[in-house]
């Protein structure tokens, strides 16, 4: 018995129902698209064609998904700039949509986020004095995708007595 799987192979017709699907659920990229039709054995000519109905028909657009990207990964994950826009150059998004996607995180609520992540990691770090703690927290929001001049400015203020 042979124990590899045999591909089944399938219409342009069928992935591109697929595809939609894949594409209604959330909001995909190309190269997320690209693939998933070369998971579903859909190559060249197939391949723009399927993805040429997808953008016209709106399931796919880049800067829409670039747009709610950025808004859930800061929003949920609390991801800095820096960490969005590295992450979606690695899914290929233009520096146009990468733009527009910057766009979505409101400076104040972003300042705002930055501060009370520093605060808490402050206050949970366990650390032989206050400077080593705001340190480790600095780094860590750095390691977030926070830009170390923002992440600097802000724990300047912060004071030992604030944390005891």
């Amino acid at each position: 018995m042979d124990s590899k799987k045999k591909k089944k192979y399938i219409s342009q017709d069928e992935a591109l129902a697929k595809l939609q699907k894949y594409c209604a659920y959330q909001d995909r990229c190309h190269s997320e698209v690209i693939s998933k039709l070369f998971d579903l054995g859909i190559y060249g000519e197939a391949q723009d064609e399927i993805i040429y109905d997808l953008i016209t028909e709106n399931f796919l657009n880049e800067e829409r998904f670039a747009r709610s990207y950025a808004r859930g990964k800061f929003r949920f994950k609390k991801w800095g700039r820096y960490k969005i826009r590295q992450n979606l150059k690695l899914k290929k998004i233009s520096a146009y949509c990468i733009k527009k996607a910057m766009e979505e995180i409101d400076q104040e609520e972003y300042y705002g986020t930055l501060y009370s992540l520093l605060e808490k990691k402050t206050k949970e770090y366990k650390a032989p004095n206050f400077f080593l703690k705001k340190t480790k927290a600095g780094k860590f929001a750095i390691t977030k995708g926070y830009e170390s001049a923002m992440v600097w400015e802000i724990l300047r203020e912060f004071d030992e007595k604030d944390f005891e």
